[in-house]
């Protein structure tokens, strides 16, 4: 899998021979892709049109067309009918369960446990040998191997196209599926996998954006009611926690804690004291990565996101609402302070001027609005050296300059 710097490599013009080879493929995918639309138009969905589905999908996981045909092939027979209909006759997929896990065994770590035995975690069997959502055990357990199949072929595409969003969308109708057609407790087995697959994708590459965005929608789905959940934003609070450590400029671990920490003070029912407990260790923590790394443009943000917290208090949840706007005021000086020794070491980063800029005018606001009488810097002189070491953004600036009533460059 690719992650974040890696260097392109340069292209390198091909021979006669190689061109010809490409034709010769172009070929052959234009030819199945043919196949599929004449069995498409004869409305033959069935396990020849899976089987082709498949060899087209490894060539072009991009061709969103084709994983819409695949989900066809499965509601019009690989898989039973959803709970309460009719069940449709079965087939077997042409792309057998053992065929697609010996063609993903070299990625078989990525999947956390072991595949589930028939009847592990099916429900006790009622009266002619149906289960509780009057499937049948055989029905139950076909459509969980077939599920777990079909998540298992597309971990290979996966590591290959990590950021093909048509993969990713499939394998959330995949687990849609198994909500829908299976018992709760098998359901929730196939989530948890998820889980831990995600945990894994995000271990080979801690800043993609589509693991995380997945991760969260597993999380929301394994908390719901419908999978017999429970809250788990300590444990995913936690886990921003461990990615943070493991990688300071992980953007998307920074904003996922930014998400969380409302609704963690929430359920702790923590008082005012603990919230402002927990204010102090925050700006703690992200003043020990700026000191670490002051260019890092993810630390930043989530510096602004706790300074959002202590200056914008009305009409929205915070971390801290009791504050009193004399106390708000202190905590956005002491850090204005703290950023200014910065400049000693780093008197040529942008990021730090535009802090100083953007929260000395948070100061001047809230200090206004709270009738509060604080001598504060005039932010012109911020505006004027962040003119200077950002001059794309001029601008911006300049609309800056409007506000605080000034049009020096």
């Amino acid at each position: 899998m690719e992650s974040h710097g890696a260097a392109r490599t340069s292209r390198i013009a091909r021979t006669e021979e190689q061109r010809q080879q490409d034709l010769i493929k172009i070929s052959k995918y234009r030819e199945l892709e043919d196949s599929i639309r004449a069995q498409v138009s004869a409305n033959n969905y069935d396990a020849p049109l899976f089987q082709l589905t498949s060899k087209l999908l490894r060539l072009n996981p991009e061709y969103y067309t084709i994983w819409n045909v695949r989900r066809r092939c499965l509601i019009s027979g690989l898989l039973s009918a959803p709970s309460g209909g009719s069940s449709p006759s079965k087939v077997s997929p042409s792309t057998s369960q053992n065929d697609t896990t010996n063609r993903s065994s070299d990625y078989s770590s990525l999947l956390s446990s072991d595949p589930t035995p028939r009847g592990r975690d099916s429900p006790t069997a009622g009266k002619n040998g149906t289960i509780a959502d009057g499937k049948g055990r055989e029905e139950v357990d076909g459509d969980v191997d077939i599920l777990k199949s079909e998540l298992a072929f597309t971990i290979p595409l996966l590591l290959e196209y990590p950021k093909c969003y048509w993969i990713w969308k499939y394998r959330k109708w995949l687990l849609e599926q198994a909500t829908s057609r299976l018992p709760v407790t098998a359901a929730r087995k196939i989530w948890e996998a998820e889980l831990a697959l995600a945990s894994k994708m995000l271990t080979k590459d801690r800043r993609n954006f589509h693991a995380w965005g997945y991760r969260r929608y597993v999380v929301a789905a394994l908390e719901s009611p419908t999978l017999g959940g429970r809250s788990m934003v300590e444990d995913e609070f936690a886990y921003t926690t461990k990615m943070i450590h493991a990688d300071l400029s992980n953007f998307s671990a920074w904003h996922n804690r930014s998400q969380l920490i409302l609704r963690l003070l929430e359920e702790r029912g923590a008082n005012d004291a603990a919230r402002r407990m927990f204010l102090d260790e925050e700006l703690d923590n992200i003043q020990e990565a700026l000191n670490v790394g002051p260019e890092d443009q993810s630390l930043w943000y989530y510096h602004q996101y706790m300074i959002s917290q202590v200056v914008s208090y009305a009409g929205r949840p915070t971390i801290a609402p009791a504050l009193t706007v004399a106390e708000r005021v202190a905590y956005v000086k002491r850090e204005i302070d703290w950023i200014k020794d910065l400049l000693e070491d780093y008197a040529d980063t942008k990021w730090i001027y535009e802090a100083l800029l953007e929260y000395t005018i948070a100061l001047k606001s809230l200090a206004k609005h709270g009738g509060e009488h604080v001598q504060i810097e005039d932010p012109s002189k911020w505006l004027a050296k962040v003119r200077t070491l950002d001059p794309m953004r001029a601008g911006r600036w300049d609309d800056v300059g409007k506000q605080l009533g000034t049009n020096q460059h």
